[in-house]
């Protein structure tokens, strides 16, 4: 079940009990209360006490979580080098717009996604899997890759090679690929290009209005629009800025106190 879901039923359930209790039993307690003795004082109701101890926590967390910053781990290494596995993420709620908690409607529109950003998105095929790519094309794009290059709008986005890249899968195996330099828009990131992956075959997209085309930086080991289509706008869930923890356990790397403060989205993400 969706994380936001289940802080929406807690925050309901709790805020329930609380005001129902206010309406109509809390009088009524105080007023019994008044009449007795100290030693015969009558007590809230645990379920009460728990409600008033924790909506008001929930209510913080859930504002918080949908309409400022949420957290999100990097499961993966899709985004390398940009993003490791292990990094824990916070996105900017509000970049792209006011939405509705749980259901992600749209309320007020403050920007839209440009090429570059690391968005954060609801899975197009199964919109309870969050998954995390760069924005390379935005909609009425016309994009083509073909031989580990990509192309915007029959403008080729210019790549610099910059040395190898050394790395552990979550296979815990060590990997070597070959890191370059890509010129989107009017900014520098860094990708990865396994050359023993590299294909030769061309494939060309017309990205749809109100949709986007997303690419992993680790370009031979990401799953993205190449394979499985476009990201509605209605599935965008924010813009990643900052990486606040890095902890890498499944390599039993510990913690990764280098990357930890590392903003996101900018000239040049790492």
């Amino acid at each position: 079940m969706d994380f936001s879901l289940i802080l929406f039923i807690a925050l309901v359930v709790t805020g329930v009990i609380w005001l129902l209790d206010a309406l109509f039993f809390s009088r009524s307690r105080a007023a019994k209360n008044n009449e007795t003795s100290e030693s015969e004082v009558t007590r809230d109701p645990l379920l009460v006490e728990y409600s008033k101890a924790f909506f008001p926590v929930i209510l913080i967390v859930f504002v918080l979580r949908s309409f400022i910053a949420e957290p999100f781990r990097i499961p993966s290494g899709s985004m390398l080098p940009t993003l490791n596995i292990g990094d824990f993420i916070l996105v900017n709620k509000f970049s792209y717009g006011v939405r509705l908690p749980v259901i992600n409607e749209k309320l007020i529109s403050v920007s839209d996604p440009q090429r570059g950003d690391i968005m954060v998105f609801r899975f197009p095929h199964d919109p309870k899997m969050h998954f995390v790519k760069r924005v390379v094309g935005l909609p009425g794009d016309k994009i083509e890759y073909k031989s580990e290059k990509l192309y915007n709008n029959g403008k080729l986005m210019t790549q610099v090679a910059d040395g190898q890249y050394d790395f552990k899968s979550v296979a815990n195996r060590k990997q070597s690929l070959n890191k370059y330099s890509e010129m989107l828009e009017n900014m520098t990131h860094d990708i990865l290009i396994d050359p023993r992956r590299s294909s030769s075959q061309t494939l060309k997209f017309d990205v749809p209005a109100d949709q986007y085309f997303v690419m992993g930086d680790n370009r031979n080991y990401s799953n993205d629009s190449r394979y499985w289509g476009f990201v509605p706008d209605k599935n965008v869930v924010g813009k990643a800025f900052f990486i606040w923890f890095s902890w890498d356990w499944l390599n039993g790397g510990g913690v990764n106190w280098s990357r930890i403060g590392t903003m996101l989205n900018s000239q040049g993400d790492n």
